[in-house]
């Protein structure tokens, strides 16, 4: 889990560099279908359908559309806003997902789970800190995409099961290229990359489609309650290559709003633990 979440970092890392250059929807869609492709060939090594009709049905549909919109506007967020706080918010989107669980499956969630999810909501608004200075509006676009992806991981949970991981990443980078798509229609258009620009979007890709890689064997492999803690991992990457790399000076409102968030998100993961227990 923890090199999944190093993996995605440093994905972020070049798809920020890459998009001071190149237009951000055009990046997306080299990944997105670059990616799809990839796990469309490891899909029919194990003798599977790349795009089975089990992805026309309801909760699919309604999968890849959130997928698509969490794609989006994460992307955007990654390029136009601060690397460390667009990651800050990604970490909430655990306790979404309780939020979710609770309201659309019926899952059990007690007060201090509720609680959980409150204070991580409002670690989101320190990071965003709306009404204050430091607020921009592009930074609604992490919280958009942080959105897409809770309501893509509920989804999930109502997907086929017959549904593997591989038809599962071939669809989630499939969403990722359409996004670039949907950008590309309001941009400038794309233009053939330099030999750099094309390094920066060959490792996004890379780093992209190991992160996935090592997320599924984490979960496949390693209990829940056990891997999922290490998730938080990404923020710390994130703010190392931003600091190092970047030049990112996060603010202690941003670190005070991730603290709040990554707090709120282990608390609940510990209460669910107990639960099972």
């Amino acid at each position: 889990m923890s090199l999944s979440m190093a993996g995605f970092a440093v994905e972020d890392l070049f798809l920020k560099k890459a998009a001071a250059s190149l237009p951000i929807g055009q990046i997306m869609v080299i990944m997105g279908f670059s990616g799809a492709v990839f796990f469309a060939l490891l899909a029919f090594r194990a003798g599977e359908a790349a795009l089975p009709r089990a992805f026309l049905c309801r909760p699919m549909l309604i999968r890849s559309v959130l997928e698509i919109s969490g794609r989006l506007f994460y992307s955007l967020a990654i390029a136009l806003t601060p690397m460390v706080g667009v990651v800050a918010i990604l970490q909430a989107t655990p306790l979404m997902v309780v939020a979710g669980a609770a309201m659309f499956f019926g899952e059990k969630v007690g007060w201090r789970r509720w609680s959980a999810v409150g204070f991580g909501f409002l670690g989101v608004l320190v990071v965003l800190r709306p009404g204050l200075d430091g607020f921009s509006v592009l930074s609604l676009l992490a919280l958009a995409g942080m959105l897409g992806f809770a309501g893509r991981d509920l989804a999930t949970r109502a997907a086929p099961r017959t549904l593997s991981n591989r038809q599962l990443g071939t669809a989630g980078f499939t969403m990722l290229g359409i996004a670039g798509l949907i950008v590309l229609g309001f941009s400038e258009g794309a233009r053939l990359p330099d030999l750099r620009e094309a390094g920066l979007i060959l490792g996004a890709t890379v780093f992209g489609v190991a992160g996935y890689h090592a997320l599924t064997a984490a979960m496949r492999t390693g209990e829940l309650v056990a891997v999922a803690p290490f998730r938080y991992t990404r923020l710390l990457f994130a703010l190392i290559l931003a600091v190092l790399l970047l030049g990112e000076r996060p603010d202690t409102m941003t670190l005070a709003g991730s603290a709040m968030i990554v707090g709120s998100g282990l608390y609940a993961l510990i209460r669910a633990r107990r639960a099972q227990s």
